[in-house]
Order: C-alpha cells, then structure tokens, then sequence
C-alpha cells in the first residue's frame, strides 16, 4: 500500500504543479475562471471523505479505492478532451471528489492495518507521500520548461497513468478483513452514526482550524513575502523545499513522541505553540530589510512545518481513537472533511481577514489556534476516558459511568 500511495503522490505532485498553467495556456481560462474552478472542486472535494467512509462500511476498501484511482484515470482521460470552462469545472470537481474519497481509503485501510503502530506507519506514509510529491513536481519543472502544449498534456497523461499504476498496486494489496461489527447493545452504547455523535462532531470542526499549516505554507508565507516583506522572491520555491526535506528526515522521529491517544492529545497543545511561533515570525518579517524578512520568513517556515509534523500524526490517531471501533470507516470520513474544509476556507481567512489585519492579524491567529488546540486537547482527553482508550488517565475514574460519558465527551 506504501508503493500505491508513493505512486498516487507523485502524479498528484505532477498535477498540483502544472494544473493552473494548462488551465491558463493551454484551456485559455482567465484568471477569474481558473480561481472559481479551483474554488468549486475544492468544494466538491469536502463530500468526497464522508461518501468514502459511508461506502467502506458497506463494501471492501480495497475495491473503492481502486475505484477511487480508476476515476480519476478517466477524468484526466477527458481534460484533454474538453477544454471549456464549464465542462472543465465538472471534470475537475469530480477529480478532487475521487481525490480526498482515496485519501479517506488509504486512511482507513492503514488504521485496520497497522492497528496500534499507526502512528509508525503514518510516519513512514509521510515521509514517502513527501518524496514521492518531490518528485512529481520535478517532473512537471521538465515540463513546463519546455513550455509547449503538447509538453503540459504529456503532463496530464503522466498524471493519468499514476492512478493507473497506483490502482494497479491496490489490486496487489491483499484484501482486508471486515471491519469489526459491535453488538446491538454495544452499538446502542456508544453510537454508530458520527453526525448525530455531537462530541465527535466538535472535534472535527476543532481538528478544521488544526490543519491551517497548509495554507499557511502554502498560500500565506508567499504572499506575505512578496506584499509585506524586502525578502527576496526567490525565496519562496525555499519553503516548499525546506518543508520537504523536514519532513522526510524528522517526520519518523516526531511521531514516536506522538503516538498512542494520550501523547497524540497532548501533541495537540504543542502544534498550537508551534504555530503561534510562526505567526510570531511572520509579523516580525515586516518593517525591516531583505535579511531579516528572510531570517524570520524561514523561521515560520520551519515552525510552520514543525507544526505539521505533530498534526499529520496526531489528528489521524486521535481520529481513529476517539471513534467507536464498529463504526470506525464512518467516522473516519467525517475526519476526513477537516482537511477539506480548511483547504476551501482556509486561503481566504488569511487573504481576505489576517493579512488584512496586518502583523497583529498573524499574532491574533497565532493566538487563536493555540487556544482551540487547548480546547482539543482537553476535550480529546476527557472522549478518550469516556470511550475507555489505553493511555487515558481517567479511565479507572470514568469506567463506571460509560454511557453517560460518552455522550456527553468532547461537548
């Protein structure tokens, strides 16, 4: 599954890099186009968690998530068929829904997978998904410097055939076993439905504002560079590649500091901190000259990516841990919209709210998050001892009044 996953990141490395620029030179979109199109799969992508969840509680995960590849081998297959705006948007939507329904699947088979050493694995998926993306955007670079439209649609058939090859791995995979079935009062006990679960449900809108290092790297950092700071611009391909390099030497060590629920709760609160320093950083990169913009722009992006480190680990164990363990695929596809979610609102609270604000806009949102992360923490915590989790401090005290609790965690 490793290999798959390899395989399925490096296409998507191939597509993060040259999808705009075929949108733009070779679609002919303007820019207004290709940021609603953009702005409306991502939309469409938030439903394709729960869909896979619901569906992997149903049927094997192995099957869906070749589904998942195989689809989107077709929708590559038509975007070079088709090339306006409207037909695009739908081809692109469906593409992103497939995207995150795979994510969810890859997640899910891991968790029955690796079992307690999921926090190792998700490591060792990190670290690879991260090389693999490297070189998927290596191979775009050759592309697109060659610039031609023949060049940005071998680009796309590189990207089709990824899922291809990635689809083909699955169906190596052995199949997994069924997911763990409670019984009926087991099941009355702690709930089978996460949208009714309203614990559950608080910790994934919590766990939305804990994935902003996404958008922080990725859309706030260059931005703020290139607006707010003397930094120089060429400074911005530096992040991506000092992001990448991080997280293939540390990723392994940071999750052995996080794995298991109760050290993943407590990691929650340093991701915060973490977060809060680069915001920090971020403010102090205004009013000054090139080298100090640049210092402290590098600074956030090392706590930025610190702090992705500790949530990459964190959010997927506590996901699974704070789950009950019969209806695990269906909450795990609600975990999954949080990263949905924040990809869609994320760009514009920092375009549209933060950078608007200025450095004390960064500095509130430093404060913000590290507050919510207190409140997960806590929260997380206190459904872990509801739901009798090894590693919970308040097991012993909560362990004769489970129903109650469980209700009432994460509230």
């Amino acid at each position: 599954m490793l290999a798959a996953q390899a395989v399925d990141r490096t296409g998507s490395g191939v597509w993060a890099a040259a999808s705009v620029l075929y949108f733009t030179f070779v679609c002919h979109l303007d820019a207004r186009q290709v940021g609603l199109l953009v702005g409306v799969a991502a939309v469409a992508g938030i439903a394709g968690s729960p869909v896979a969840g619901r569906l992997a509680g149903r049927l094997p995960v192995r099957g869906l998530l070749m589904g998942s590849h195989l689809l989107r081998v077709g929708t590559m297959a038509l975007m070079l068929l088709v090339h306006s705006f409207a037909a695009l948007t739908a081809v692109v939507a469906v593409t992103c829904l497939a995207e995150r329904g795979a994510k969810t699947l890859e997640m899910i088979f891991a968790t029955r997978v690796a079992g307690e050493r999921r926090g190792t694995y998700q490591a060792l998926f990190r670290t690879v998904a991260n090389a693999g993306t490297a070189v998927g955007a290596g191979l775009a670079a050759v592309g697109l410097a060659v610039g031609t439209t023949d060049a940005y649609r071998a680009l796309i058939v590189a990207n089709g055939l990824s899922y291809l090859a990635a689809a083909f791995l699955a169906w190596r995979t052995g199949e997994l076993p069924p997911a763990p079935q409670a019984a009926p009062a087991e099941q009355a006990q702690a709930g089978t439905n996460p949208w009714r679960d309203r614990g559950y449900l608080l910790f994934v809108l919590r766990d939305t504002a804990l994935c902003l290092d996404d958008s922080l790297l990725g859309v706030g950092l260059p931005l703020w560079l290139i607006h707010h700071t003397a930094a120089p611009h060429a400074l911005v391909p530096v992040f991506l590649v000092l992001n990448t390099v991080l997280v293939v030497f540390l990723q392994l060590p940071v999750s052995r500091r996080t794995d298991g629920p109760r050290r993943a709760a407590t990691a929650v609160g340093w991701y915060g901190v973490a977060l809060l320093g680069a915001c920090a950083a971020m403010a102090a990169a205004t009013g000054g000259g090139a080298v100090r913009g640049s210092v402290a722009l590098l600074a956030a992006a090392v706590l930025v990516t610190l702090a992705e480190l500790i949530r990459s680990v964190s959010s997927w164990e506590l996901a699974v841990s704070l789950a009950p363990d019969q209806a695990q695929a269906a909450y795990l596809g609600v975990a999954g919209m949080s990263q949905s979610v924040q990809k869609s609102l994320g760009p514009l609270l920092l375009t549209g709210v933060v950078m608007t604000a200025g450095p004390l806009g960064w500095l509130a949102l430093g404060t913000g998050v590290t507050a919510v992360g207190a409140v997960q923490r806590l929260g997380a915590r206190r459904r872990l001892a509801a739901l009798g989790r090894p590693g919970s401090v308040l097991v012993a005290a909560s362990a004769a009044q489970p129903a109650r609790a469980v209700s009432a965690a994460g509230s």
